[in-house]
């Protein structure tokens, strides 16, 4: 009698065309995207006060968070981290591009 092994190894299809590793995971960062780091501002569900959203940061977990930290202390003012986006009360839209920029990452604003 023989038995069939599972192959965790086997390759999968990926649509960014890149093979898996030998992990099982093609993806090549935590946050797929276009690598640009967009920066908003948001009122809606916030009872009329404003935050400067910024989503597609290619950070994920404790790095993430550090991240956050830095920028809300440059900003001088509160914040939190929720799924992957980063979110900084008041409108600080110019300090946080200003700082993105200066790291060297792609950085665009979007929203009014």
């Amino acid at each position: 009698m023989t038995t069939r092994k599972r192959h965790e190894e086997a390759l999968v299809w990926s649509s960014d065309g890149s093979l898996p590793t030998q992990g099982g995971s093609s993806c090549p960062s935590p946050r797929g995207g276009d690598g640009v780091v967009r920066v908003s501002r948001e009122t809606k569900g916030r009872k009329g006060k404003g935050v400067t959203v910024i989503t597609g940061v290619p950070l994920g977990g404790d790095d993430l968070k550090d991240l956050a930290k830095s920028l809300k202390q440059r900003c001088g003012s509160g914040g939190t981290v929720k799924d992957g986006v980063i979110e900084i009360q008041g409108d600080h839209r110019d300090t946080v591009v200003a700082d993105f920029t200066k790291r060297g990452w792609v950085v665009k604003k979007s929203g009014g």
